[in-house]
């Protein structure tokens, strides 16, 4: 069986935005427009295709990136039944909501570019950034795209220019919208200088115009700009401009091409999702300016056995190499395990070695995914996106490939959940299936965690926030039949050092038969942080971790090297639980520089117990102290109701950093304390009579004030 679509006409690209902003609206387009969908779902109405679960189309919002693959013929091409024409896209539209920040991060690692939608009233919104940052983390090229400029307050230019300001001074504009709000008419591409309409049957037709008299002179002098812009990353087509001759189209698309792919320019487009105007000229961009899987440098990894660095170029021919993306539980089907091939190819059946757990798994099925719908193939190619049926230990991040040529990808990084609840099952029979529900949903998502209370011994949940806590919750009465009780959001709070401290401590235990014997002196202050790119330049004695950093100074041999480990596992264990209040601790240094050893009665045991201590009492004088997450709270309400709004930030403990007006309404923009967030939604319905929403993400831990701490402590039953 051969590829239907060769790899340079291949396009993994996901839609990405603020909540509310019009992604999912537009990938209902998408669909429609490639033939994947005969009718168009509609999000008000609870039928899109990729918001499938109950949850996503009650609340009418994207909880799960969900996956899409589709073929795409140019709009200008002329031959649109030739086979030979098609693009293949493998499309993922994820969330907005930065509850499930998570799913965006994950489609990040594995896509070769993006699409940002942004509101045309709203501009740039919080989510908008934090999406942005993700997509420079994994340097995806993007494009962007100013939807709903069909609504009242609509600004092509306001969003261009919030573009600019906050994200990047690289966008530059490649189409004009004709017309705004109720006189939106179609789009002008600049580089053609022809204008578009979208008439038939839910805009299925491009119509193409002159660019109108009143746009004419506007248009000529944003594609100077726009040709200027373009030349400056080509040699020869500058001098040629430089010298009076205007490049040719094919020239200019050539260029922009490679500057879009190699992150320098973010090509912007316009238009209206919900008004069926300009999706069309996006899927045209994605195949002009986003790269497929060979445009982009070979994957890298490192080789399990010798720990050096290697790559997998996209071509089917080389070694089978792959990540593992996101595992999903599907009630047909068991486990969902979506992966990216970065190299060869995979047949359903065959083995392939899990290089993160060592294990060799059986690769059951292999589907292609239309959201809740899927198509059974037997093999999947270099730079395609699949999911396979069958992988019964492999979790997000793990890295899939040939077992003669071993590989391990990089990993995904997640944020550290923020919220807990503490849960129970209502009634006996609940148990047990609570403990395996809870498992799989975990395995699902990597920013949900399970743990258990060891004082009160009651089951804790942890999440993003309150909605994915709500949802998950949710989630296990809808599919996994459970009915659980549940306690008041708790938030996760975190333990820190501020001065530096040592501790020597010496555990001897004498029993009937042999003893137990270790000695350790340590220093801790702390951690100054190091970028992960830089810890390869650490002395070989430094372990460099997030928020951890052990340093082995033990010299002549008085602590034998077969114990190190041991002490080190002391010292993580003891971070588990913090001296303040029980919290995690986090950012600190542990330097192991003497102890020594018994020949008979020393043992690893007795060496991790002596470090744990040693850490605990070290702890106590190093100033320790409680933090907490402070959140970026962003919240938009009518002028009148400014003050009102502004006064009950800041009685939260929340400091204002900007106030902008926006159309008719005021954005506000403040770090807050989460604890003080819980219940706001309802307290600011109640103040704005409705009319207020507001947005939540983490921001950073800060030291708690003394006055809180103490009433932390006494929660937590801590003199």
């Amino acid at each position: 069986m051969s590829r239907t679509i060769p790899i340079e006409k291949l396009r993994n690209f996901g839609i990405i935005a603020h909540i509310d902003a019009g992604k999912t609206t537009t990938s209902e387009r998408i669909l429609y427009y490639t033939g994947e969908s005969h009718k168009i779902g509609e999000v008000h109405e609870g039928e899109t295709v990729t918001d499938w679960m109950e949850q996503e189309r009650e609340r009418g919002i994207t909880i799960t990136a969900a996956a899409i693959s589709c073929t795409w013929v140019k709009t200008d091409e002329p031959d649109k039944a030739n086979k030979e024409n098609r693009f293949g896209f493998n499309i993922i539209d994820t969330p907005g909501h930065i509850d499930f920040t998570a799913e965006v991060k994950r489609s990040m690692s594995v896509l070769d570019g993006a699409v940002v939608v942004f509101d045309g009233v709203a501009g740039v919104e919080p989510q908008s950034e934090t999406n942005w940052r993700y997509a420079d983390e994994a340097q995806v090229p993007r494009l962007c795209f100013i939807n709903k400029l069909d609504r009242t307050g609509a600004s092509f230019e306001r969003s261009y220019a919030s573009i600019l300001e906050r994200l990047s001074p690289k966008a530059v504009r490649i189409q004009i919208p004709w017309g705004e709000e109720d006189a939106h008419e179609g789009v002008v591409d600049l580089l053609k200088m022809k204008a578009y309409t979208f008439e038939g049957e839910m805009g299925k037709e491009v119509v193409e115009h002159e660019v109108p008299e009143s746009l004419r002179e506007e248009a000529e002098r944003f594609r100077a700009e726009l040709v200027e812009r373009i030349v400056e990353h080509d040699d020869a087509l500058m001098h040629a401009y430089l010298e009076g001759n205007e490049p040719s189209l094919d020239d200019l698309k050539r260029v922009l091409r490679k500057a879009t792919i190699a992150n320098e320019i973010f090509p912007v487009l316009c238009g209206s999702a919900l008004k069926n105007k300009g999706v069309q000229l996006v899927l045209d961009a994605v195949v002009d300016y986003l790269p497929s899987p060979q445009d982009l440098p070979p994957k890298k990894g490192r080789n399990p056995k010798t720990g050096e660095e290697e790559e997998r170029p996209a071509d089917d021919n080389a070694p089978f190499a792959a990540l593992a993306f996101k595992v999903q539980s599907d009630p047909f089907v068991g486990t969902l395990t979506f992966f990216r091939v970065y190299s060869g190819t995979v047949t359903a059946g065959s083995y392939v070695l899990n290089t993160s757990t060592g294990e060799k798994e059986r690769m059951g099925r292999i589907v292609r995914l239309q959201a809740d719908k899927r198509e059974e193939v037997k093999e999947v190619y270099a730079g395609e996106i699949a999911a396979g049926v069958g992988l019964k230990n492999t979790k997000t991040s793990h890295t899939l490939c040939d077992e003669k040529h071993p590989i391990v990808l990089e990993e995904i990084s997640f944020p550290e959940p923020v919220v807990s609840l503490r849960i129970e099952p209502k009634t006996k029979a609940d148990q047990e299936k609570l403990g395996m529900a809870l498992r799989r949903l975990a395995d699902e998502d990597p920013t949900f965690r399970v743990s258990t209370d060891e004082e009160t011994n009651e089951t804790i949940i942890s999440g993003m926030g309150e909605l994915h806590l709500e949802i998950i919750v949710d989630r296990l009465k809808r599919e996994f039949g459970v009915d659980a009780n549940i306690g008041a959001p708790q938030v996760s709070y975190r333990e820190t050092i501020t001065k530096e401290a040592e501790s020597e401590v010496k555990y001897v235990k004498q029993t009937g038969g042999r003893g137990q014997y270790a000695h350790v002196k340590i220093r801790i202050k702390p951690m100054d942080h190091v970028a992960p790119e830089a810890r390869d330049q650490l002395p070989k004695n430094v372990k460099h971790e997030d928020h951890f950093e052990f340093i082995n100074n033990i010299k002549g041999g008085v602590i034998p090297q077969e114990f190190i480990p041991a002490c080190e596992k002391g010292f993580v264990e003891a971070m588990e639980r913090g001296v303040v209040a029980g919290y995690k601790v986090v950012d600190v240094s542990v330097d192991l520089f003497d102890g020594s050893y018994h020949e008979v009665d020393s043992s690893e045991i007795a060496f991790k117990i002596a470090s744990s201590q040693a850490f605990q009492d070290a702890a106590k004088r190093a100033g320790p102290v409680l933090l907490e997450p402070i959140m970026k709270v962003v919240v938009i309400v009518p002028e009148q109701f400014m003050g009102d709004v502004n006064g009950v930030l800041s009685s939260k403990r929340g400091t204002i950093e900007g106030m902008e007006a926006r159309g008719n309404v005021q954005v506000i923009t403040a770090k807050v304390p989460l604890a003080e967030m819980f219940g706001f939604t309802t307290l600011l319905r109640s103040m704005t009579e409705g009319r207020g929403n507001w947005t939540m993400e983490f921001d950073h831990f800060a030291v708690v004030p003394p006055n809180v701490a103490e009433e932390i402590k006494k929660k937590r039953g801590v003199a």
